[in-house]
């Protein structure tokens, strides 16, 4: 039987979190008046800040950075304990020493995006003019926008040149931007379970997840940090209605089927009588101890602005012609929220571009989520591109190279 503990309630994590949002438990990168983000809506955003975390040693040559892009509900703790959490890195299955993100070997830097809530400025952070939180008065931001960011904090730290840039889902999205709008700059790219653009049923389901964090009472119009609040149902309803969509129908039956959960019989009521009631209820509390709501809706809104193709008059090989960039697309049989498909409409956009690509399609039943749990597939192809594309680089496994 799967069994499912409850957690503490998300007030006791809200002092840690505000915290984090303007003074995070990582590297901080501030950037003044004098040195704006320019951001599709227009607005030039300055002052702002980019919390970050680094793994490993950058070789003398500067050649083996690697840029780790989080996802929707990721941060910059990729492999390191989260602060407000107490739990392990999101992605501690990929990076460290000896794993494919191998920091032996490999300089490794994650960012939280702009717009996020762990310590880089968004609506959870102090608006300098107003001395109040930010709220719904933050710019809306853009995917380009949150690589734009991390371009700045890149010449900041003096690295002029990626060795790779990777990441799944809202993260694989980053990485092909960093690829369309700074191809000099990466040598390679390892793209995970994403998409050039966002579909329509995709856009739909973040729109029921805004929804359900609007409906609920304390949103109070985004200002609930005024009355001390937070909309922990509407959000944890959203998060969710999103975890369901980053698994599938087999794992969920494989996981829980029918089974209920610390009883034999039906309650009759609507108390969460199956073990999957029980497991999604868990995540959606969990969720709101470590993110902001608003952050949620601006996150999801860049995630739906994105369409790489719709810069280059709908030509999505037009984005990536005469790239130097090698490829490595990766998809999972059972991921309904970016199927493979989509996947292979970018990889042959990549071959009419001329571009060096390969591509892997795992079988496997985890559905999206996939990227971020045990595949050995997947880490043996991520090290294999890797390993490929440092010898081409021309470094050895020494940070000395």
């Amino acid at each position: 039987m799967v069994k499912v503990q409850s957690v503490p309630s998300p007030a006791i994590h809200a002092e840690e979190r505000s915290q984090e949002a303007d003074h995070p438990s990582s590297k901080l990168a501030q950037f003044g008046v004098d040195q704006p983000l320019h951001l599709d809506c227009g607005i030039d955003l300055a002052p702002f800040q980019i919390a970050y975390q680094t793994y490993g040693e950058l070789n003398a040559g500067r050649s083996n950075a690697i840029l780790v892009c989080h996802a929707l509900t990721g941060d910059q703790h990729v492999a390191n304990v989260h602060p407000v959490t107490g739990k392990s890195g999101w992605w501690e299955t990929m990076v460290g020493p000896g794993r494919p993100l191998d920091t032996d070997r490999y300089f490794i830097i994650c960012t939280n995006v702009i717009g996020g809530c762990m310590g880089s400025t968004g609506p959870a952070s102090i608006n300098p003019v107003t001395g109040q939180l930010w709220g719904l008065d933050f710019p809306m931001i853009t995917i380009p926008d949150m690589v734009r960011a991390q371009a700045m904090l890149l010449d900041r730290l003096g690295i002029e040149t990626l060795f790779s840039v990777v990441g799944g889902s809202m993260g694989g999205m980053q990485a092909l931007q960093w690829t369309a709008a700074f191809p000099e700059r990466v040598f390679s790219t390892l793209a995970i379970a994403c998409s050039t653009r966002h579909s329509a049923q995709n856009i739909a389901f973040h729109e029921l997840g805004r929804q359900a964090v609007m409906a609920d009472p304390e949103w109070y119009n985004g200002r609930y940090f005024e009355t001390g609040t937070q909309p922990h149902r509407g959000l944890g309803v959203a998060r969710m209605a999103a975890h369901i969509t980053y698994l599938s129908d087999a794992a969920l039956h494989r996981k829980f089927g029918r089974r209920m959960q610390d009883r034999e019989l039906p309650t009759f009521s609507f108390d969460a009588d199956f073990q999957v009631e029980s497991y999604l209820r868990y995540q959606g509390s969990s969720f709101v101890e470590r993110f902001d709501a608003n952050s949620y809706l601006y996150l999801t809104r860049a995630m739906d602005y994105f369409d790489i193709a719709a810069d280059h008059h709908g030509v999505l090989a037009e984005a990536f012609r005469g790239i130097q960039t090698r490829f490595c697309v990766v998809s999972f049989t059972s991921d309904w929220l970016f199927p493979t498909s989509e996947s292979r409409a970018l990889v042959h956009a990549l071959n009419a571009s001329s571009a060096r690509v390969s591509f892997a399609e795992i079988e496997t039943d985890r559905g999206h989520d996939a990227f971020l749990l045990e595949v050995p597939e997947f880490f043996d192809i991520s090290r294999a591109f890797l390993q490929s594309a440092a010898k081409a680089r021309g470094f050895s496994g020494s940070v000395d190279a």
